[in-house]
């Protein structure tokens, strides 16, 4: 039993070189449904395994290249930014602007011809709408013919003027007739007084006497004539210039007239393009009422910047716009002016920070850009388009 038991033991006993070996030689596991065939461990010249050196050596050149490459990246991102993005301030805050003319009758009547149409492009004095003159015509026939006769009165008040002043002539001639022959009238009396009345009758001194009393009277009439005379031609000056004064009235009565004739054509002050059109063929329009607006030719883009990004922003500066509507299309312009102010300090109720919890926002200031490029007119651009302006600051 002992010889026995012994004998296994022994065949268990295995060294360290047969286990190795037994190791390698065990069968491989599994990996899904294949054998995973491990490689030996290569040996040294003192029967051990060497460390693997290629994975250390790999992980070492690939965070070089990482590191390399991120250096490289931050090195062009920095150039990137300080080069195209830290001199240029940008906003979509923006839009374009034109002075809108509307276009509004000056004088009352019924529409007689509409000639133009929607979006048609328009050049200074062209007629837009032709209200009915017949009115206005007839008015202004009748102002001419008050004119005329206010013109009549004029020169009949200067002839007027003219006789009676020739009549104070002929009162002063009179009254120096009238001085002359009371001056003899009265020798003769102070003679026939003299000779008394044993050399004349009693009869001629009374009658000498009347005669110097006579004559004296009538030269009395003749200056009371005189001052008559005189009054009126006062009197005629007077008329000349009211006769005058009508005329100057009915003349402003003819040039209103022929301006509210005139103003029965409705023209185009300058040049654009005819928008928002509400008027039509036959219609009665007042004075005043809008009839169409005009959208001229020239236009800016207002920008509302951060104020924050106002720091280094002045007029002249050249700004790069790009329009939503031709998104391929790059537009030049420059820095017209800033206002001075920001934008909710002229809205209609601007923010009262006084009063209640202030919290600090950052204001938008309203920029002025200027077109420069001619061939902006070849494309269709009008108040409201949105815009996306680039200025470079720096």
């Amino acid at each position: 039993m002992n010889n026995t038991t012994a004998e296994p033991r022994k065949e268990r006993t295995l060294n360290s070189t047969d286990r190795d070996d037994t190791m390698i030689t065990q069968s491989p596991p599994l990996a899904g449904n294949h054998r995973v065939q491990p490689e030996a461990p290569k040996r040294d010249g003192e029967g051990q395994a060497n460390p693997p050196a290629e994975p250390n050596q790999s992980k070492s050149r690939l965070r070089v290249v990482l590191l390399v490459v991120a250096l490289v990246a931050v090195v062009a991102g920095s150039a990137y930014y300080f080069r195209f993005i830290a001199p240029y301030e940008t906003t979509d805050d923006a839009f374009i602007e034109a002075h809108v003319i509307p276009i509004a009758p000056q004088v009352a009547g019924r529409v007689a011809q509409l000639l133009v149409r929607d979006n048609q492009e328009v050049k200074p004095g062209d007629l837009l709408v032709q209200i009915d003159s017949r009115d206005y015509q007839a008015k202004l026939d009748q102002e001419r013919a008050g004119l005329a006769a206010a013109r009549s009165r004029f020169d009949q008040a200067t002839a007027q003027f003219t006789v009676d002043q020739a009549k104070v002539e002929q009162e002063k001639a009179d009254v120096a007739v009238a001085e002359a022959m009371a001056k003899q009238a009265e020798a003769d009396n102070k003679r026939y007084q003299a000779a008394g009345a044993f050399a004349v009758s009693e009869s001629q001194l009374d009658l000498a006497a009347t005669q110097a009393r006579s004559a004296e009277a009538q030269v009395d009439a003749a200056r009371n004539q005189e001052l008559a005379a005189e009054a009126q031609v006062g009197l005629d000056k007077a008329s000349i210039q009211t006769a005058a004064a009508e005329v100057q009235n009915s003349e402003a009565n003819v040039r209103q007239a022929e301006l509210n004739l005139s103003y029965t054509e409705v023209k185009a002050p300058e040049a654009g393009y005819v928008t928002h059109r509400t008027v039509e063929t036959g219609a009665y329009i007042q004075t005043g009422q809008a009839l169409l607006a005009i959208v001229p030719r020239q236009i800016w883009v207002v920008a509302n910047f951060k104020e924050t990004q106002l720091s280094h922003m002045q007029a002249g500066q050249p700004v790069e716009v790009k329009v939503d509507a031709y998104p391929q299309i790059t537009f030049h312009g420059h820095v017209d002016s800033i206002q001075h102010g920001s934008g909710p300090s002229f809205s209609l109720l601007p923010p009262e920070n006084a009063s209640g919890n202030f919290v600090k926002v950052v204001q938008r200031v309203p920029v002025k850009i200027v077109m420069d490029d001619t061939a902006a007119a070849n494309y269709v651009l009008g108040p409201g388009m949105s815009v996306e302006p680039e200025v470079r600051v720096k």
